[in-house]
């Protein structure tokens, strides 16, 4: 039986309900591009929240992480990996999660107690030692010199202020030597396959650390990792979940996966995630723009290594593994058979513009070569702007007797590197940073952006996206044209006049059929369980939500357009303040 299955009938049969995998593309989170972790579409549960199937929750969930893209080629690093989590919701706490957990990995997977060892926390002037988690995993069996306590490697917090608490990590011993007496955490030797998150204080802005009200417990453990650990293969890629991927490669490539490991890995990974992000419901197109942006970069990657291996990229060698991938997945992740063919042209279209980009690049490699060596400023500006990897660039060299100054070239790269960090700080941190008060203010004014569109533009109008921080909200959502000055200064009309009604918000729950028959409107409907939360917001808006939102729209102030931009094929973009 599939992990995934394993995992989820294990602890329904402890009193969990399965969720729904949330799309890849977060609704409510504007502190990333993409859900990184399982426990991110349950952070409004995670705080204030009532989730609508209860405290013990379990799922496996499509998350990507881009942050270290440039790593993707190695044994472990994935952009696209699934997580498999449960959670209690001010339910059961310590004690339970880690007998389960050890339950699971012992009893359903048959991994033997001495390949195990866990981390604890050790304890500060704030937090004491947890002794409930050592003396937990005493009583089940793993000995005090494979039990080791550390400050901060065990201590969890999203943000510098919010929920936080220990966590224990379950590590594996992934090794044909003789397992050692005792654990030592900075031994590669032993992989983490397993987190267990407890969240029981809360730091505020002074540093003040409380205990919370509620409990929570947030468990994860990787899909990719742990099947590799299951199987004894040391290369992730060698595993069961990418073999047929690997061996479809080998054959449209004509060579072999030994020798060839890197490009073979990237391009499988690479139209994995692309699959995913396409296929998802928020109808993400190759852009020069956020998720569109790493999208446009992932095919792009993917069709240079082709190249790199000989592969004619005209022919349809990525539609090819693009099948394989969703013949795979379409039994967890229905969206990716329903959006199949929007898969296929993602992949066309961007190979077409890609290949006319890959011709100027010539070009401009032409122009470039006729005054000697490369420098390295040079082969950047061919890798950032035409897509040329080094290697193309050298090769090209070579054939005119030419030099390349790599080290320029990998100087740049790195500042290049920093530059997207610095700027991408904010997408990349995730977790729980964000539901401040203005934060929620916005997120409640998305609602009435969104209804006064549909009054304005066409009832057709639909959200496809939002990103909100604490100076300004973006909504993005389907329309064919750009937004003339009169219908923008309308929808700003209609949305301070439902501000100034002081319309109340409220909140009910029912059952998910019930409430799209009612009206209302969501953005996703596949993430949401049998019974949903709908937010009314007087007669003008009702949809599908989690939250966060104000209880009247009177203290939302006043409402301004700043911008409207194309977003991408058939999307547009606002972006707007509240003053």
């Amino acid at each position: 039986m599939n992990l995934k299955d394993l995992y989820i009938d294990f602890f329904i049969s402890k009193g969990h309900k399965q969720i729904p995998s949330s799309p890849v593309v977060p609704e409510n989170d504007p502190s990333v591009l993409f859900n990184t972790a399982g426990m991110q579409p349950l952070i409004p549960y995670l705080t204030k929240e009532v989730h609508p199937y209860g405290t013990r929750l379990c799922d496996y969930q499509k998350c990507i992480r881009t942050n270290d893209l440039e790593e993707v080629g190695d044994k472990t690093h994935h952009t696209f990996f699934e997580m498999l989590g449960n959670w209690s919701l001010g339910d059961y706490f310590k004690e339970e999660s880690i007998a389960w957990s050890f339950e699971f990995l012992t009893t359903v997977l048959h991994i033997p107690v001495e390949r195990l060892g866990v981390t604890i926390f050790k304890g500060n002037e704030d937090i004491p030692f947890d002794q409930v988690s050592f003396d937990k995993w005493r009583s089940l069996g793993i000995c005090e010199k494979k039990i080791v306590a550390t400050v901060e490697d065990n201590f969890w917090i999203a943000s510098d202020t919010g929920p936080c608490g220990s966590d224990t990590e379950i590590f594996y011993f992934r090794s044909e030597d003789a397992i050692p007496d005792f654990f030592d955490p900075e031994d590669e030797r032993w992989v983490e396959i397993w987190n267990n998150v407890f969240m029981e204080f809360y730091k505020d802005k002074e540093g003040k650390i409380t205990s919370l009200p509620k409990k929570n417990v947030d468990t994860g453990m990787g899909v990719e990792r742990t099947t590799a650990i299951l199987e004894g293969v040391h290369d992730n890629y060698l595993s069961s979940l990418w073999k047929d991927v690997i061996s479809l490669i080998e054959e449209i490539s004509s060579l072999s996966y030994e020798g060839n490991e890197k490009g073979m890995r990237i391009i499988a990974d690479h139209i994995r995630t692309a699959v995913f992000i396409a296929a998802d419901p928020a109808g993400i197109k190759p852009s020069n723009t956020d998720q569109g942006y790493i999208l446009r970069r992932l095919i792009r990657r993917a069709i240079r290594h082709a190249r790199g291996l000989g592969i004619p990229v005209d022919s349809d060698w990525d539609l090819r593994i693009a099948n394989k991938i969703i013949e795979k997945y379409k039994k967890y992740y229905k969206e990716l058979e329903e959006n199949e063919q929007v898969v296929y042209d993602v992949l066309q279209n961007e190979k077409i513009k890609f290949n006319k980009t890959l011709e100027k690049g010539l070009k401009e490699f032409e122009k470039v070569s006729i005054d000697g060596d490369i420098k390295g400023d040079i082969a950047f500006h061919l890798f950032d702007t035409f897509g040329f990897p080094l290697e193309l660039t050298i090769e090209l060299a070579n054939e005119k007797g030419l030099n390349v100054d790599t080290e320029g070239f990998y100087k740049k790269f790195k500042e290049h590197q920093e530059k997207s960090r610095t700027a991408s700080s904010g997408k990349f941190k995730g977790g729980l940073a964000g539901n401040s008060e203005v934060e929620t203010k916005y997120h409640t004014a998305t609602h009435l952006l969104n209804a006064a569109l549909k009054k304005v533009v066409s009832k057709d109008v639909h959200q496809k996206g939002s990103n909100i921080t604490e100076e300004r909200m973006r909504f993005d959502f389907s329309c064919d044209h750009k937004l003339t000055d009169s219908e923008k200064q309308q929808v700003e009309e209609f949305v301070n006049q439902w501000i100034k009604e002081d319309l109340t918000v409220i909140k009910q729950e029912m059952n998910k059929e019930d409430a799209l028959k009612s009206g209302a409107e969501c953005m996703f409907i596949e993430k949401y369980p049998d019974v949903v939360t709908v937010y009314s917001i007087g007669e003008v808006s009702k949809e599908l939500c989690g939250g966060p939102h104000v209880e009247h729209t009177g203290v939302l102030g006043e409402f301004k357009i700043v911008k409207e931009e194309a977003s991408s094929a058939g999307v547009r973009r606002i972006k707007a303040v509240l003053k």
